[in-house]
């Protein structure tokens, strides 16, 4: 007798731990909410510059993580999938590469905001253009009358990728 009321006692926890679990919301997680999640891919949304006492600065700004980058002189600048040349007075050219990226949304649309192609004035920047949004390589080329010396690196907070372009030695502002 003392085996079936055991069982009996057993049951009905079974069931009381069942009926509460049923009266918990669906909505009531012991697990943290998920935050909004970044784009899948890395997103090139801004390219800007300034000019400082030795260096000219390009900051290339990305929603998500800066995905990997090349930087390469290059004889002169193309746009990627025509082929074309890409209209910037300089002597030498940079092409930034970054890939996977997109300049635009999962359904298209540009999400790019910074120029497409613009003559700048500064001691070594002479120009930069948004040059391949293609196959996922963003790639923006910037122009220059001197052969550019330059570092690159990230910054985040918001996400971004600097090169700075050292003047010539001797060069004024």
């Amino acid at each position: 007798m003392q085996h079936r009321h055991t069982l009996a006692a057993a049951a009905a926890g079974m069931l009381l731990v069942a009926g509460i679990g049923a009266t918990i919301p669906a909505g009531a997680s012991s697990a943290p909410a998920r935050a909004s999640t970044p784009p899948t891919i890395a997103q090139v949304v801004n390219a800007r510059w300034g000019g400082h006492a030795t260096f000219d600065r390009i900051v290339i700004d990305v929603r998500g993580a800066v995905p990997p980058v090349t930087v390469r002189q290059v004889s002169a600048l193309h746009y990627d999938g025509s082929g074309q040349r890409v209209p910037l007075a300089g002597k030498y050219f940079l092409e930034i590469g970054l890939s996977p990226a997109a300049a635009h949304d999962d359904a298209g649309r540009s999400v790019y905001q910074g120029p497409r192609l613009l003559k700048i004035y500064l001691p070594t920047l002479k120009g930069i253009a948004l040059t391949g949004d293609f196959e996922g390589v963003v790639t923006i080329g910037a122009a220059f009358d001197t052969k550019p010396a330059y570092k690159t690196f990230r910054l985040h907070s918001p996400e971004r990728l600097v090169v700075d372009v050292a003047h010539p030695v001797g060069c004024r502002t």
